[in-house]
């Protein structure tokens, strides 16, 4: 297992191996890209920066590992509107995204209260909640700084991306 150039291997090359995936040098790139984006980036985006990276990856090689990487329960697709298919790691544990439907940003939340009532309707249906999803969209209030919108919200914010 080859190593990042920190010398570390990154989280979803990590993934990746422990899921028997084939680890070209091309896919090591592919995977830090999606490592350190603290964003969700489209294919077009990774494309961008993987090419920064590695002059010889092509379009199309990132759009079969992503595809890869997605079927292989790594990487999850996400549709913020826009038409465009933003990808994010698969993550262990709750989070929550609210898109600004003004200018496309996606603020990352988690909120203990939300999920333990979904918790509790779930099981007042009679079911054992399994998974789920909450994407918000949204329009920031006129009145309230971007900087405010976290403490508004009385969430712990994981992390901000823009498109």
């Amino acid at each position: 297992m080859a190593p990042d150039s920190n010398g570390l291997q990154t989280r979803i090359e990590r993934m990746c191996t422990e899921r028997g995936l084939k680890m070209t040098g091309q896919r090591r790139v592919i995977a830090r890209v999606l490592s350190e984006a603290h964003d969700h980036p489209d294919v077009e985006e990774l494309y961008r920066r993987a090419s920064q990276l590695d002059g010889r990856i092509s379009v199309a090689t990132v759009y079969r590992t992503v595809r890869l990487l997605e079927e292989n329960g790594i990487l999850e697709r996400r549709d913020f509107g826009g038409g465009r298919a933003r990808y994010e790691a698969t993550e262990e544990g709750d989070h929550y995204h609210l898109i600004d439907v003004e200018s496309g940003q996606v603020v990352e939340f988690t909120h203990a209260d939300h999920a333990e009532l979904l918790r509790r309707i779930t099981a007042e249906l009679g079911f054992e909640l399994v998974s789920h999803r909450l994407e918000l969209f949204a329009r920031r209030l006129p009145d309230v700084p971007e900087e405010q919108t976290g403490q508004m919200a009385q969430t712990q914010q994981k992390g901000r991306s823009r498109p």
